[in-house]
């Protein structure tokens, strides 16, 4: 058949990783060959061992995901033709190796287990029949997985001045935060001191006594010259008349 596979033309997330691919799904292009018992296989093969990729005669010749270390070729994805069918409502891509179970259980039918390496790896399709295949797609163009970097191909230089960032963002954090902390400090300080204040100054004002003029003592007043007080002290009351006085 004139069809070739090939990865979906829209943009998608995980289109292509290390383990996986996605596919678009044909449509329309089995009717006319297939039968409602038939079923349409994916076959999957490294991209240098499509060439020698043999189409199974019946179902139980179909090459299995654990044989692909040795055979490089497996057949997976095994669906009713009906689902390929211009009006069938079914998803438009495929994921290639999305099945992480086959691996870890060992299972005998055919699986769509994690491909091993990065390939590049060549998928067609094929329609097969009760009585072996039927119809089949071109091989598709290379498809090669992403890779994962080598430790050695990291820069580390790169690798420097993200630690140098984050230790500047550390210090500046904590520069940040010390600042904050006097600040909130000296506020603190100056309310304490301000409400310190207020009820000193009360006690204080109650307690203290003040003097509000400094009042010397009343000197005696001079005896007149050639008198003598008698008896002592009374010429010292000053409204009182100036006590008799004698002659010496």
């Amino acid at each position: 058949l004139p069809y070739m596979p090939h990865l979906p033309p829209m943009a998608l997330l995980g289109k292509v990783t290390a383990t996986t691919f996605a596919l678009e799904r044909p449509r329309c292009v089995f009717d006319g060959h297939a039968d409602a018992s038939d079923a349409v296989w994916l076959a999957v093969a490294f991209a240098n061992a499509s060439a020698t990729f043999r189409n199974p005669r019946t179902r139980a010749d179909v090459p299995l995901y654990k044989q692909l270390p040795t055979a490089r070729s497996y057949m997976t994805l095994e669906t009713a033709a009906a689902a390929y069918s211009c009006s069938a409502r079914s998803p438009a891509v495929l994921r290639v190796g999305g099945d992480t179970a086959c691996r870890d259980q060992g299972r005998q039918d055919p699986c769509n287990g994690p491909l091993p390496s990065p390939g590049p790896y060549r998928v067609k399709f094929l329609l097969m029949g009760c009585r072996g295949p039927k119809a089949e797609t071109l091989w598709s163009e290379p498809i090669l997985l992403r890779r994962a970097i080598s430790p050695g191909t990291i820069d580390p230089a790169s690798t420097r001045r993200v630690s140098d960032v984050v230790v500047i963002a550390s210090i500046l954090a904590s520069l940040g935060a010390v600042l904050a902390t006097t600040v909130l400090g000296a506020l603190g300080a100056k309310v304490w001191g301000s409400l310190c204040h207020q009820d000193l100054g009360t006690d204080a004002f109650t307690r203290r006594s003040y003097r509000t003029h400094h009042i010397p003592p009343a000197l005696p007043q001079p005896l007149p010259s050639g008198c003598r007080c008698s008896p002592p002290g009374l010429c010292c009351s000053a409204p009182q008349p100036p006590a008799p006085c004698q002659r010496i």
